[in-house]
């Protein structure tokens, strides 16, 4: 599948019903374009099977409760949309797209309890999200943007305004040659990249920001538990901007970005060494349900 998003062959569910791909419209005045009333989740599936598929449900439905947005589905309601839409589009393996959101209704200002919650899922055909990083490793930028306090916003929800500056740290990013951008949080610790949390190596063990201002990712745990499984030593910690220097190995992971490794990150360098190719190729065997 390539072109345009909005002009595509295909099915898209919303609100119960598969709609004709081009079909698949809100009205301008839809709540969450003007004040991004909505959360979502980004979700693999592999022959035939989204990897965690239930936990990506749980996840949206927290993040709904966590920003007042009260999705009308049930995770078991949530799953068999997303099975139709794999189906409708006759996919196997796929990127799935399950957001839930603010509509138009009696309110349009910034206020919106009256206005109706939509859901819709929709799948396409997504290959590796950093392209050929995946063998020779990203090369990332500094953000000059910070993760947000959690006094400031529910920061573990995953919410589209969350990722304003995401979007923005990326096309500054991408401006400069780089596939991405790591961000600093709030109080200046390593936080995670746009789209991303991010692994280091040292001396054989890992080191990884504790998720106190950013999105603990259901890849990321995935990983840890990996990780752990084979007896590696893994900190969950705060990390200083200094740190970066005394690093060997890095790698970010994420439902698109998989394990992808680092090569560089403004000035700092890193090779793609064993650790992180062992990690890559277990997640990508597991991810399959290769023994």
């Amino acid at each position: 599948m390539a072109g345009s998003y909005d002009d595509r062959d295909g099915f898209i569910w919303m609100d119960g019903q598969l709609v004709d791909w081009r079909d698949a419209k809100v009205h301008i005045l839809t709540h969450a374009l003007h004040y991004a009333s909505s959360v979502f989740e980004g979700e693999r599936c592999y022959s035939g099977t989204i990897f965690k598929s239930r936990e990506h449900s749980e996840r949206l439905l927290a993040s709904g409760r966590a920003m007042d947005i009260p999705i009308p589905y049930s995770v078991d309601e949530i799953e068999a949309a997303k099975a139709a839409a794999l189906k409708a589009n006759n996919l196997k393996d796929a990127y799935v797209r399950a957001i839930c959101w603010r509509g138009s209704g009696e309110d349009m200002g910034v206020a919106s309890s009256r206005n109706p919650v939509h859901m819709a899922v929709a799948a396409w055909e997504w290959g590796a999200y950093y392209g050929d990083a995946k063998m020779k490793g990203a090369k990332l930028d500094i953000s000059k943007w910070k993760r947000p306090s959690p006094e400031t916003i529910p920061c573990h929800a995953k919410a589209a305004g969350l990722y304003m500056i995401c979007t923005m740290s990326k096309h500054a990013a991408e401006a400069k040659g780089c596939s991405d951008a790591m961000m600093f949080d709030h109080r200046g610790y390593v936080a995670e990249a746009t789209g991303a949390n991010i692994f280091f190596v040292k001396d054989g063990e890992v080191h990884t920001p504790k998720p106190d201002s950013f999105l603990n990712g259901i890849t990321r745990q995935t990983v840890i538990t990996m990780l752990k499984d084979r007896q590696i030593k893994v900190h969950e910690r705060h990390i200083l901007p200094e740190e970066l220097e005394g690093f060997e190995q890095c790698w970010l992971t994420g439902t698109a970005a998989e394990v992808t490794p680092v090569g560089q990150i403004g000035d700092y360098t890193f090779e793609v060494g064993q650790l992180t190719r062992d990690v890559a190729d277990a997640y990508e065997k597991l991810v399959r349900g290769i023994s």
